[in-house]
C-alpha cells in the first residue's frame, strides 16, 4: 500500500478509474475522521475484494496486486469519493478495472473452485429442479457463466461463489438489494438456456 499519493500512471482514458491529471492529496494531510473512514472501509471490503478477485484471476499473488492497485486508486480519490452519492459503486467499478487489467487468461475460472454452492443455490426456486443436473460438469457451467452479461456474472460470483447474501452483494457492489435480486433472476434464466443448449449439443 501507498502512502497515499496513489499509484504513478496515466489515466489512459479507461471508464471508471479516477484521473491522473492533479496530483491527490496525501493521507497525512486528510482529516482524522477521512483517515478514519478509509481504514474502516479498507478493512470491511478488502476480504470479499480479495476473494472476488481470485476468482477472477485464479491466483492470490494476481488477486493481492489488483486488490492493492485498487485500493491505491481509491485512496488517491477518497477525498472526493466521500461526496459521492454512490460511493461503493464507484470503489466496485475501480475494482473491475483493475482486475480487467490483471487478467491474464481468456478463461477466468480457476480449476480448484467448488461448485457445488452454484448447484445448490440455482435449483432454488425452481419446481423443474432436475434440468440442473448438468452443472456437475463444472467446464461446462464456468463456460455458460463467463457468457453472462457483467452484471449478471457479478452478481452469481458474490451471491453464490463467495456466499454473499443479496444485501452484502449489493453493498459490495454499490446497487440496491433489487437490483441483485433482479440481475441473479436474469442469470438464472440465462445459465438454464445456456446448459440446456450446449446440453444438446
Amino acid at each position: 500500500m501507498s502512502d497515499g499519493s496513489g499509484p504513478e500512471e496515466s489515466g489512459g482514458g479507461a471508464v471508471g478509474l479516477p484521473s491522473r491529471r492533479r496530483r491527490p492529496t496525501p493521507m497525512s494531510q486528510w482529516d482524522p475522521r477521512a483517515r478514519l473512514s478509509y481504514w474502516a472501509f479498507h478493512t470491511d471490503r478488502r476480504p470479499s475484494y480479495m476473494r472476488f478477485a481470485y476468482l477472477q484471476l485464479g491466483s492470490d499473488a494476481a488477486a493481492e496486486e489488483a486488490v492493492d492497485a485498487a485500493f491505491d486508486s481509491i485512496m488517491g480519490e477518497w477525498l472526493r469519493m466521500l461526496h459521492m452519492d454512490r460511493l461503493d459503486a464507484y470503489a466496485w467499478t475501480v475494482l473491475k478495472q483493475r482486475i480487467a487489467r490483471r487478467q491474464y487468461v481468456r478463461s477466468p475460472w480457476p480449476e480448484p473452485m467448488d461448485t457445488s454452492a452454484f448447484e445448490a443455490a440455482l435449483k432454488e426456486d425452481h419446481a423443474e429442479a432436475d434440468q440442473f443436473g448438468v452443472l456437475t460438469d463444472a467446464i461446462r457451467f464456468y463456460s455458460a457463466v463467463s457468457r453472462l452479461a457483467e452484471r449478471q456474472r457479478d452478481t452469481v460470483l458474490l451471491r453464490y461463489g463467495l456466499e454473499c447474501t443479496p444485501g452484502e452483494a449489493a453493498s459490495i457492489m454499490g446497487v440496491d438489494e433489487a437490483t441483485v435480486r433482479s440481475q441473479l433472476g436474469q442469470a438464472q434464466r440465462r445459465l438454464a438456456v445456456l446448459l440446456d443448449t450446449s446440453a444438446g449439443s
